[in-house]
């Protein structure tokens, strides 16, 4: 099922999605995403924003370019990356921040339960069975 057309309509769409956010974290939605990372990093909000955006792309291009072999391994990489990033998204609701249009409580508590589908797209893509 590794290459099924779905699998890889939905593989090729998770990596377009990330190559695309990625961008947006180093060009026209980086304030945006500023607002998502926690106080507690220890390294500045910008430098956050930009490394991940870097780690985006390349997780992206991996999902997309891949040899079969390597498929479930980066997809299980991609869903440890949003899972590391769900504390982001978890500070944005609690502080109350702004961004992408998640401007009230409800928007940015709904935002949460999409974390889990990410994690759950990028294992069932690249999934061998």
């Amino acid at each position: 099922m590794n290459n099924s057309p779905m699998q890889k309509i939905a593989r090729y769409g998770l990596g377009t999605f990330l190559v695309v956010a990625g961008i947006g974290h180093l060009t026209f939605a980086r304030k945006e995403f500023q607002a998502q990372v926690p106080d507690w990093v220890p390294i500045s909000k910008d430098n956050t924003v930009v490394y991940s955006g870097f780690v985006e792309i390349a997780l992206g291009a991996a999902l997309i370019l891949a040899p079969a072999q390597q498929r479930a391994k980066v997809g299980k990489i991609a869903a440890a990356f949003f899972t590391a990033v769900f504390p982001g998204n978890i500070a944005q609701y609690k502080d109350r921040r702004d961004g992408f249009g998640l401007d009230t409580d409800g928007k940015r508590l709904a935002r949460l339960f999409f974390q889990p589908v990410l994690v759950a797209w990028a294992l069932k893509s690249t999934s061998k069975r």
